[in-house]
């Protein structure tokens, strides 16, 4: 896992920068094509009827006092035994025979190309470290992945219609979604947070950003955020919320002046700053508690405890395993002393 850290990352800050990063991305993203299963459509056609049906079935689970107050606990009991579900992923044949997973490919230190990293550009990052340790424990290859780029937006298709075994994308769990998909336990703990330039007049999430122009990722939680406080008039009800598929095309607006801040991830927005020195998150503390999950079919059950039981062990392994990849990746835009972290402690509710 080592032998992939790519060094020299100059150049990550400011709009040219950016505009370069995002020429890359188009260009590599015929290299991470979503895959089309039975006749459908990529994420381009038929997310609007999905999106439509997750809207009608959004609640139920938020109905569940339980699950609303922690989705991150929501999850199946640890388990080695293969299923129905990893069997079929090792019955691939070929070149075929590879976890698909969705992925990031522009989220700096968690699924990105590193530009400076030689004609490969591998993706890095910390998501992806996760990624190889689940593909060496299902298929005994930590690179027997193929990586597909999904856009903030179409994360939940991916995994209903097939074209992914699991997403691993800095995804919150959430009661919304626990409808949709399944989680893994929790293997990292954010929180909303504003991501604005130094010299701006924002304070936080606060009454600084009435009227203000706000960039947010479709699919994302800021958004359900930003949404559920226009509704309930809090303080930023006054905001022009403006959305876009991914998350990155929010920082480039941000840079080119288009808005005036971000609502993202705490540990997105930090790594953003890191990115462009010119911006920086306000606010001293996140306004929300969220947790990354790897997110799966819902009917996924052994994939589920699969991936559970490899994060127990992720977590356990002190050679190569979490805090070494957080101290990869991590350590140096979250915090200073990195031997405070660690992952959340997991609790498995879910018993069906």
């Amino acid at each position: 896992m080592r032998g992939r850290v790519r060094t020299g990352l100059k150049g990550w800050g400011g709009v040219g920068a950016m505009a370069a990063v995002c020429a890359l991305v188009l260009a590599l993203a015929l290299l991470l094509p979503l895959a089309r299963s039975q006749g459908d459509g990529g994420p381009g056609t038929g997310g609007s009827e999905l999106a439509h049906a997750q809207q009608a079935a959004a609640g139920k689970a938020c109905d569940d006092p339980a699950k609303k107050a922690h989705p991150e606990y929501q999850t199946l009991s640890p388990s080695s035994q293969d299923g129905s579900t990893i069997e079929r992923i090792r019955a691939r044949k070929g070149a075929q025979r590879k976890l698909w997973v969705g992925v990031d490919q522009n989220s700096y230190r968690w699924g990105y190309r590193n530009p400076n990293g030689g004609p490969g550009a591998d993706l890095e990052g910390f998501d992806i470290d996760l990624v190889h340790r689940i593909a060496k424990d299902i298929l005994g290859d930590p690179n027997a992945v193929l990586f597909k780029a999904i856009p903030t937006n179409q994360r939940i298709p991916a995994i209903q219609k097939g074209w992914v075994d699991m997403v691993v994308r800095t995804m919150t769990i959430n009661c919304k979604r626990l409808d949709d998909v399944a989680f893994s336990a929790p293997y990292f703990k954010t929180g909303q947070q504003v991501l604005a330039p130094k010299s701006s007049v924002i304070t936080g999430y606060d009454r600084t950003l009435a009227g203000k122009k706000v960039c947010v990722a479709q699919g994302s939680t800021a958004l359900s955020q930003l949404e559920d406080d226009e509704k309930t008039k809090k303080y930023v009800a006054a905001t022009d919320i403006k959305k876009v598929p991914n998350q990155l095309d929010c920082l480039v607006r941000l840079q080119l002046g288009e808005v005036d801040a971000v609502v993202t991830d705490g540990a997105l927005g930090a790594s953003q700053a890191a990115q462009d020195p010119t911006v920086e998150l306000k606010g001293e503390t996140p306004f929300t508690t969220e947790y990354y999950g790897v997110a799966m079919k819902s009917d996924a059950d052994d994939l589920v405890r699969r991936v559970n039981q490899i994060l127990v062990d992720y977590r356990k392994d002190t050679a190569d395993g979490w805090q070494a990849s957080y101290d990869r990746w991590l350590s140096a835009t979250l915090d200073k002393d990195s031997a405070e972290s660690q992952p959340p402690p997991p609790k498995y509710l879910r018993t069906s």
